[in-house]
């Protein structure tokens, strides 16, 4: 069984946090502790718990046992910046053994570990630190979130091109409707299914708010996560 899996993107904004919560209620439906981790995070925050980012929220939310969320979030940046800009400006290195020790740690209290990656595939952590770098060093399998609209074919594939030239297992992916005036959304999803290689774990329908909706999403249409239990 993977034990984990780390979620990327055909570009930021399609949605990678309402389908790893996904991916999290849809392991826990079937027993297993499963708890979210969104390693580095721009775009947070001040409470009187310290900084706080939405997204890394929704993992913690939707994880059982529920994390600490420094475990969680172990990069946690003000600034709403592409990731090595956002930590220049905050004066933070970013590197692995911080993220290496908290993905240990959850790593330790649950069955299954859904890391959410930043932006697209090839978004950098830093100047020395690409994503690539970082799922190495993890070992995990790689799930695409598709955003349905208009070049979601052209991206997914390239997508899919770069993880696999890089080394890595595409384990999944998964459809999200982010334009809800998409044309043959249908269409276009046939294709992806007939494009890509790695099994499709389910599509998720357009909703106004994922966030607030993501627990009636998982309801009306959950995912198969057979694919990433199966030895």
């Amino acid at each position: 069984m993977i034990e984990g899996v780390y979620v990327t993107g055909t570009d930021t904004g399609i949605g990678k946090s309402v389908a790893s919560a996904c991916l999290l209620h849809a392991l826990r439906a079937r027993g297993l502790r499963a708890v979210g981790m969104k390693p580095l995070a721009s775009g947070c925050e001040r409470t009187v718990d310290g900084w706080r980012n939405e997204d890394a929220l929704l993992l913690q939310a939707a994880s059982d046992p529920v994390p600490g969320y420094d475990d969680v979030n172990p990069f946690a940046l003000p600034e709403p910046l592409a990731p090595e800009l956002a930590a220049r400006a905050a004066g933070v290195e970013v590197a692995l053994d911080p993220i290496a020790a908290a993905f240990g740690r959850l790593s330790r209290s649950a069955d299954h570990v859904v890391v959410e990656g930043v932006g697209g595939w090839a978004a950098p952590l830093s100047a020395t630190l690409d994503q690539v770098d970082l799922v190495r060093a993890l070992d995990l399998p790689v799930v695409l979130v598709v955003g349905l609209r208009l070049g979601c074919i052209n991206h997914a594939r390239l997508t899919a091109r770069a993880i696999e030239a890089d080394g890595l297992r595409l384990a999944g992916w998964i459809a999200n409707g982010i334009d809800p005036e998409m044309a043959r959304a249908d269409d276009n999803f046939a294709l992806l299914q007939s494009r890509l290689q790695a099994p499709c774990l389910g599509r998720l329908p357009h909703l106004d708010d994922l966030r607030i909706l993501a627990e009636k999403t998982l309801a009306e249409v959950p995912l198969d996560v057979s694919a990433l239990l199966d030895r």
